[in-house]
């Protein structure tokens, strides 16, 4: 009614009134009147805006690849914002008046490109595909220096790349020479399993080997130590046979000694024995036999003088007649020989 109208907006929406080209009334979800001839509204979004994206770059190898991710900004400064881009809104159609709201999320997504695609020409494309998570923090902190950033009156709340993909036939090649490297570190582990076994196979027979030789060296050491013990006990056997020989050589040397004084001693008096003899012979030789029978008879037993005086008689038969001796004389003699004998016995005992 006489083009005055009444319009209220959320609170998710920061609201311009703008009157003869002069702000008049800003904020948060206003409510007001407002002359239709005379009044423009500025409506900017308070809340975040999250915007996808997918574009293609070349990588340090020249390789094509498909980046995917998700950017989320916000307003921060909406008189900035709307210098530069119109957010008037029509109250009728509900609608803004230009497609400038769209182009800011293609304004930041070009920032984010231009970002990507100066990180991603430094890398090669194996590094590339496996690089999302830093590629995403270092295009956040170079958002958060950008100028043209700063000049939208925006702010980066985060970045994600969800992917870095390069195109199918690289892709297909890269599955490729990682299912060849993927058998040929599978061999090699096959490879070095084996040659592990061997190695250890060759470690347990050097040690059973080293175990026969530390055995045998022993057993050597216990054979030496048992000859030097027979040597040691042959030796002073053998020193003892030495001994015993220069023993016994010294005991024949005494014997002999002993001997040859004994046979000097014999040999004396032997000689002594004669000359006695000698000089014995030599007293009697002007001696009649008789008196050297009778001499000799001195001292003897009476069964030799019995004897002597029966060879006497048989010596002079011819001069005797005749001769009768009856066997009781013959008895008499003999036990008077017999009782002189053991009377000469009983008397040498008692002496």
């Amino acid at each position: 009614m006489f083009g005055f109208r009444f319009v209220k907006f959320q609170p998710s929406e920061y609201v311009l009134k703008v009157k003869n080209g002069k702000v008049v009334r800003e904020g948060v979800g206003l409510s007001f009147y407002y002359y239709v001839p005379t009044t423009s509204v500025v409506v900017v979004p308070v809340s975040s805006i999250d915007v996808p994206f997918m574009f293609e770059e070349i990588t340090n190898d020249y390789q094509t690849v498909t980046v995917q991710g998700q950017l989320t900004y916000r307003i921060v400064d909406y008189r900035k914002t709307t210098q530069i881009l119109n957010y008037t809104y029509n109250l009728r159609k509900n609608t803004y008046l230009s497609d400038d709201p769209g182009k800011l999320a293609q304004r930041v997504i070009n920032i984010a490109k231009v970002l990507t695609k100066k990180q991603l020409e430094q890398l090669p494309l194996r590094e590339a595909i496996q690089s999302s998570e830093r590629l995403a923090k270092t295009i956040t902190q170079d958002i958060g220096r950008n100028e043209e950033i700063e000049k939208l009156g925006i702010e980066l709340m985060g970045l994600s790349i969800l992917a870095i993909v390069p195109n199918k036939e690289t892709l297909r090649a890269l599955e490729a020479q990682a299912r060849e490297e993927i058998l040929r570190s599978a061999d090699n582990a096959l490879y070095e399993r084996r040659n592990a076994s061997i190695e250890q196979e060759r470690r347990v027979k050097e040690n059973e080997l080293n175990t026969e030789i530390a055995v045998e060296t022993k057993k050597k050491q216990i054979r030496e130590t048992q000859l030097d013990a027979e040597r040691s006990v042959k030796q002073k056997q053998n020193a003892m046979k030495e001994e015993q020989l220069s023993f016994d050589t010294a005991l024949e040397a005494k014997k002999q000694e002993l001997i040859e004084l004994t046979v000097a001693n014999q040999r004396a008096e032997a000689d002594a024995k004669a000359y006695e003899l000698s000089a014995v012979m030599n007293s009697l030789q002007g001696v009649a036999p008789g008196v050297l029978q009778a001499l000799a008879n001195v001292g003897m037993k009476p069964d030799k003088l019995i004897a002597i005086a029966f060879q006497e008689l048989a010596e002079n038969a011819g001069k005797i007649g005749q001769l009768n001796i009856s066997p009781d004389l013959l008895q008499g003699l003999m036990a008077g020989s017999a009782g002189n004998g053991g009377n000469a016995a009983r008397g040498g005992g008692g002496r």
